[in-house]
């Protein structure tokens, strides 16, 4: 642990003290948001947070060191010829439902965190109890992580060590995390468990200056449904991310670098318990803004990976280390209307490599970490990793706190070889073809008041020539159906949402 953190101070340190030259630092606000279709990371605190001087209680207005947040949702899925074989808990279709699925997910957060008050000194917990019921399938971590730590450390800030107004900020602890456009890694705001990690963070600035540097070292956690969560002690993540805010209202430039180390265990005694070696380095490149005062917008990503990949071969039980070799980019471009709706439309382009033969030394297959697949498809059918996928979107805003945003998108595999991971399919001789389908989906949110927010959304999946050659006219999965998903969840917040009535 010490060796990583030590590596990331050094790395880190080198690239501040080259842009911290006189006359850089500054406190204005130059960080601009993406306009990219559920890009944007989540903010730091969490967006439910408040800070308590904010809230409806007006005798708590001078409390301005301390956060608050507590917020409950409850979601109601409807699913109906559901794809993915995870749900049963086994990652086997065979244990396919033929009726639908009416599941109900709760999920309760609560927040607190001290800042100013203790400078240099900082900390902040969070927890998190996430619940499901009346599901076909076996209970799973992606729906149940009962009554969890999800945040809990401590932190030094120093608020102008690098400047006026330029923090360097060291976090020590659990913590969940969300970088650039949120593909790589997200704390999947939607699903109703928090990816989360446990480890360092180094912040040189903040996200508010012309320039910051976001480096980090973490471990994994291993989210268990009724017992503490606990860190994946043989795996490490580790990277930075630089990013150029100096021409934001035009362009916000981020290279990235992002690592992951497994120490495996390929020889343990349960096979349950084998896993491979993995060191697989992924630097990267992101940019987005806006087009002058065109209208237009962008958001693109570009990363490469390579490194080496185990494989376990399952009559011998010996690893095999792979080369790996991938690539994959993403490009979303946009306009927004010059009328009273404020509509937006956009053109996506995401692509990800994948294997090209499962039999020789090289692996293609890109890694796409623990990232949130939202942006890929409502029904959470597709990640970033073997997909060719254009999609087309339009977003408007009908009414005062109403938002409703529609989408088409199609999907092919971009190596015939290769499989459809999250549905369990693949096809070794790629005689199945790359058409895996195509989704529509629609979803409306309003903010009834600021307590609750309400939304629903309607998501149709049209199986493609290669998801219905799987289709089992018996036992399911009934490939050669669409595939129906509906949602309606309500989120409660006890704190509003951090605008007061009463005047300060």
């Amino acid at each position: 642990m010490s060796h990583y953190l030590t590596k990331l101070l050094s790395t880190a340190s080198t690239i501040s003290l080259l842009l911290s030259w006189p006359g850089l630092a500054n406190a204005e606000d130059y960080y601009r948001k993406t306009l990219g279709y559920r890009v944007e990371p989540e903010t730091d605190p969490p967006s439910y947070v408040r800070n308590l001087s904010k809230t409806q209680f007006e005798q708590f207005r001078d409390v301005e060191w301390l956060d608050v947040g507590l917020e409950h949702r409850t979601r109601y899925e409807y699913r109906e010829n559901d794809y993915r074989p995870t749900p049963t808990g086994n990652n086997s279709s065979t244990d396919f439902r033929p009726d639908p699925d009416n599941l109900w997910l709760l999920r309760t957060r609560a927040y607190l965190g001290v800042h100013d008050i203790l400078d240099p000194l900082r900390f902040a917990v969070e927890f998190q109890d996430s619940r499901s019921y009346n599901g076909l399938y076996e209970r799973n971590v992606s729906d149940v992580n009962e009554f969890e730590l999800i945040q809990g450390y401590a932190e030094l800030y120093f608020k102008d060590l690098l400047g006026h107004n330029r923090p360097l900020s060291i976090r020590a602890g659990r913590q969940h995390l969300e970088l650039l456009d949120r593909r790589l890694i997200g704390n999947n705001q939607f699903r109703n468990t928090t990816n989360n990690f446990e480890g360092f963070r180094v912040r040189f600035g903040k996200k508010q200056n012309d320039w910051d540097l976001d480096t980090f070292a973490f471990q994994p956690i291993e989210r268990l449904k009724y017992d503490f969560d606990r860190p994946d002690e043989d795996t490490w993540i580790y990277g930075g991310v630089l990013s150029l805010k100096q021409w934001s209202d035009y362009i916000t430039i981020q290279p990235y670098f992002i690592g992951r180390k497994q120490n495996g265990d390929p020889t343990n005694p349960v096979s349950a318990n084998r896993k491979p070696d993995l060191d697989i380095y992924a630097p990267g490149l992101r940019v987005y803004g806006l087009i002058g005062e065109s209208g237009f917008d962008f958001d693109a990503d570009i990363n490469k990976q390579f490194g080496r990949s185990g494989v376990i071969d399952k009559k011998t039980g010996l690893q095999v280390m792979q080369q790996h070799d991938a690539l994959a980019y993403s490009l979303e471009l946009g306009y927004t209307f010059d009328l009273s709706w404020k509509p937006r439309a956009s053109l996506y382009y995401g692509y990800g490599t994948g294997d090209k033969n499962s039999s020789d030394s090289a692996n293609q297959r890109f890694d796409s970490f623990y990232g949130f697949n939202q942006p890929w498809s409502r029904n959470d059918y597709f990640s970033w990793d073997n997909i060719i996928t254009p999609k087309a979107r339009i977003e408007f805003t009908p009414y005062k706190d109403v938002r409703v945003d529609a989408g088409y998108n199609a999907f092919l595999l971009q190596s015939e070889t290769d499989g459809w991971n999250r549905a369990n399919l693949k096809d070794k001789s790629g005689k199945s073809g790359s058409f895996l389908g195509h989704e529509f989906d629609v979803r409306m949110r309003h903010k009834l008041n600021p307590y609750v927010d309400w939304s629903l959304s309607y998501a149709r999946f049209e199986p493609g020539s290669f998801t219905r050659s799987f289709n089992d006219p018996v036992d399911g999965p009934f490939t050669d159906r669409a595939s129906n998903f509906f949602f309606f969840e309500v989120s409660l917040n006890a704190f509003g949402d951090g605008k007061p009535s009463y005047k300060k």
